[in-house]
């Protein structure tokens, strides 16, 4: 069963629990006030009888009957008894016997002051009626013909109005449950035209208040950022593949050179030197690519081990200056630095990786190849502080020099992939610190790592 007609179902479920509550109370309160009213008409009628019969001496009982017998007021088949504190009968209609009654119910009767019940179609009112010297008992019955027709009447007009509210709710219920999903409707519609290839497509987001809107909203929202990461895997793939397709271009250009002819001993040796700089750097850029997919997939519940930062900061700096010796490394420590806040958890090699870069780009992009570093302990956090005096970054830039293969324009002319600040960004963030960069250019430029230290 599709929503449309689980809605149909429920509100036509609803609509009749409600209609029939609200029937069942109708009748069951006119059925109540029927009887009611009966029963007040049977007393006044019975009271005005024994009125005549004992407060007035010109009227006999002989003389009630024929009066009686031709009251317009009287009800249908209409019956008054009067008993005397003997139980003999002083007056009676009943001349058929059709009301039967007991001694025993005319002491309940004297018991209780009234007495209702029921004799077949009978309904028989009992009651006490005091005269002036004595009490009586009278009993009075009849049958509500007019009453009851009335109830049935009632009954089967409530039965037509339930069916008919039940068949124009199902045709009501139906039409407004298909206009309610219309908007989904719309948004399947519109979710279906949307493939791989068409991305920029988005959903009606109709009114933009009601929840369907806001489900609509949600879901281009999701779009947004799934177009976004397809853009960056294209431009990543494409930038990577351009990245690895150069230096095997080298390669392979300086090998068909080499081959096609004959070279003395030196000049084998300068194009080998030559394509093993070309290898070195190709296996560069694969390393910086396996890194970043390896931190762009890695499991959040990791198991890190401890690590003292001011020890990977000296290795870090050791590997730089034993391949870059004009490099200037100076490394500085807070005073109220302990054990206790130089330590973290943590991926060694990625960490040591990450340091590397930062302090590699400020020696490369400095004009006296020098980065100044800083380790300080602020606000339960470990701060580490790298600042140059080298070209610096544009502001345009330093929204975009995080991502892959993305690099500042003022450095086209130095080599370097644009991987490095992408790949400090993703380990950073696996280890849940942070980093900003702060930079004025042809001035210098500060980068600003927040590390948690070990609980």
């Amino acid at each position: 069963m599709n929503i449309r007609n689980k809605l149909t179902f429920l509100f036509i479920v609803i609509v009749a629990v409600i209609s029939t509550l609200a029937s069942i109370s109708i009748y069951y309160s006119s059925a109540d006030y029927r009887q009611d009213d009966f029963y007040n008409r049977l007393m006044n009628k019975a009271i005005s009888t024994a009125k005549l019969l004992i407060e007035v001496e010109e009227v006999n009982a002989s003389l009630l009957r024929r009066i009686e017998r031709d009251n317009p007021l009287s009800l249908p088949k209409e019956k008054i008894i009067i008993y005397n504190f003997k139980n003999e009968i002083l007056f009676s209609t009943d001349e058929q016997l059709e009301i039967k009654i007991n001694n025993q119910l005319l002491d309940k009767i004297r018991l209780e002051e009234e007495v209702r019940f029921k004799q077949g179609d009978y309904e028989i009112l009992g009651f006490l009626f005091s005269g002036v010297y004595d009490r009586f008992v009278v009993i009075t019955g009849a049958v509500d013909i007019y009453g009851l027709n009335k109830l049935h009447n009632l009954r089967l007009i409530l039965i037509i109005v339930f069916c008919a509210s039940i068949f124009v709710v199902s045709i009501a219920g139906y039409i407004y449950a298909g206009r309610a999903l219309k908007p989904i409707s719309r948004v399947v519609s519109n979710v279906n035209d949307i493939s791989i290839s068409s991305l920029n497509l988005r959903v009606d987001e109709g009114n933009g208040k009601d929840e369907i809107a806001l489900l609509a909203h949600t879901f281009n929202e999701m779009l947004d950022r799934l177009e976004s990461a397809f853009k960056t895997q294209k431009n990543f793939i494409a930038n990577a593949s351009h990245e690895l397709r150069t230096p095997l271009t080298a390669i392979t250009g300086q090998l068909e050179v080499l081959l096609m002819k004959d070279r003395t001993s030196n000049e084998y040796k300068k194009s080998v030197k030559s394509i093993l700089e070309d290898i070195k750097n190709l296996n560069s850029i694969a390393n910086k690519l396996l890194l970043l997919a390896q931190t762009s997939n890695q499991e959040q519940d990791k198991v890190f081990t401890k690590l003292r930062v001011d020890e990977l900061l000296w290795q870090a700096r050791e590997e730089l200056l034993k391949h870059h010796s004009d490099y200037k490394i100076e490394i500085s420590l807070s005073e109220d630095l302990d054990d206790q806040h130089l330590t973290m958890d943590g991926d060694e090699q990625l960490i040591k990786t990450a340091l590397t870069n930062l302090i590699e780009n400020g020696c490369k992009y400095s004009n006296d190849h020098t980065v100044y570093v800083t380790l300080s302990f602020q606000k339960d956090k470990l701060t580490l502080s790298l600042r140059d005096n080298g070209i610096g970054i544009s502001p345009g830039d330093l929204e975009i020099v995080t991502e892959p293969f993305q690099r500042g324009k003022n450095v086209i002319t130095t080599s370097g992939h644009g991987i490095g600040l992408s790949l400090v960004d993703a380990i950073l963030k696996m280890h849940k610190a942070t980093f900003k960069i702060k930079s004025v250019l042809n001035k210098g430029t500060e980068v600003i790592v927040i590390m948690p230290i070990s609980a």
